[in-house]
């Protein structure tokens, strides 16, 4: 089974500053280190030890969100009351293909964009992205030293040694 799982997410007021990934495939986690500039999240990867491998629910949908990832979700976006949703996208990156990017969207919809509208959250899909989100589901979870997104991605076949990107 392939799952990716934010095991820690770091934010502050306004920015998510990093995101712990476990992909259960490969056997490694993969850090998210996102660096803000307005209206934007991009992110860099590095790849460390695995823990335990999550779950797999929804493998038809574009993406699924949890109520705890609605939640979460909103609060963010009431943070930033001009972005009309959150926008998940994939660049060309390091030696395995791929890196997540994941931006305010201010926009609006885009040509090819896939929309998943969930309890008045909307994620704005680029076309290049949707065949590595297909059927993901995206969980929120809080304790007491930390906050996390959670990915269930069942596409993701692997990452590169330096943790730069990953592969579909």
């Amino acid at each position: 089974m392939n799952s990716v799982k934010c095991l820690k997410l770091v934010t502050t007021r306004s920015k998510i500053l990093h995101c712990l990934i476990e992909d259960s495939l490969v056997a490694k986690s993969t850090v998210y280190r996102f660096s803000t500039r307005p209206g934007s999240i991009s992110n860099s990867v590095k790849t460390t030890a695995q823990s335990k491998p999550s779950s797999f629910v929804g493998k038809h949908a574009p993406l699924i969100l949890t109520k705890s990832a609605v939640a979460r979700a909103l609060q963010l976006l009431q943070m930033n009351p001009k972005a009309t949703g959150l926008r998940i996208g994939v660049r060309t990156r390091g030696c395995n293909g791929l890196s997540y990017t994941l931006d305010f969207c201010f926009e609006g919809r885009q040509p090819g964009d896939e929309v998943v509208e969930q309890d008045n959250v909307r994620i704005f899909i680029d076309r290049r992205a949707q065949l590595t989100l297909l059927g993901t589901e995206m969980d929120y979870q809080q304790d007491v030293l930390s906050s996390q997104f959670v990915f269930n991605n069942p596409n993701i076949k692997g990452t590169c040694g330096c943790g730069e990107s990953f592969s579909v």
